[in-house]
């Protein structure tokens, strides 16, 4: 099987480490939602050898996400399982951290959603999560780029897009997530941090 490759995760790998080297140097454990090409799973677990990460995948995308976790392994680099944000129970994990990247704005709104439930659920108290991409602030694009990313995001699937910041506040909130740090990255991209800090409301 040929190893899938992605040059916007080989190119923002490096700034992505830099922000969470110190963000989970206290964490054992961090739960990828949506590896994608394993490229960031391969390079953060061999770059922060104290962390077990765990890679996960949609069931259809998990063999070419084996295959680079495989062709490149590391004690702590856990085996790919299964993970549909979308699914009522979530594989059987106790994380302390959680990371994605570049997946708010494909998935729908309900699906974000979901994904601030889960994870509010999952987290124990004190335990972050680290989503990164782009992010619309207070209504606006950050830059022309993403407002152009955006309207090609919704051509090809009009339930996607750049997600507004204050939106997702309010969801993570609902479910026991505090916003944290929202911190600007290359290619008018950000890494918003949130942390687990209350019970996660009743569905």
């Amino acid at each position: 099987m040929q190893i899938a490759y992605s040059e916007a995760a080989e190119r923002n790998k490096h700034p992505i480490l830099e922000k969470l080297q110190p963000l989970l140097a206290t964490c054992k454990s961090v739960l990828e939602i949506g590896s994608g090409t394993g490229q960031h799973a391969v390079y953060f677990a061999h770059a922060i050898p104290h962390l077990k990460w765990q890679p996960t995948e949609l069931p259809e995308n998990l063999p070419q996400l084996c295959a680079q976790c495989r062709q490149y392994p590391s004690d702590n680099l856990a085996a790919p399982i299964a993970l549909d944000i979308n699914d009522v129970q979530w594989p059987a994990t106790q994380p302390d951290a959680v990371f994605s990247a570049n997946i708010l704005h494909i998935i729908h709104w309900p699906l974000v959603c979901r994904f601030f439930v889960q994870v509010g659920k999952l987290l124990p108290k004190n335990g972050i999560c680290c989503t990164y991409g782009p992010f619309n602030l207070n209504g606006r694009y950050t830059s022309e780029s993403n407002a152009q990313f955006d309207n090609w995001l919704k051509c090809r699937d009009p339930e996607s897009g750049i997600r507004d910041l204050a939106d997702l506040r309010c969801q993570a909130e609902k479910c026991g997530l505090l916003l944290q740090e929202d911190d600007q990255m290359p290619a008018n991209n950000r890494m918003i941090v949130w942390r687990k800090f209350s019970p996660v409301e009743p569905e």
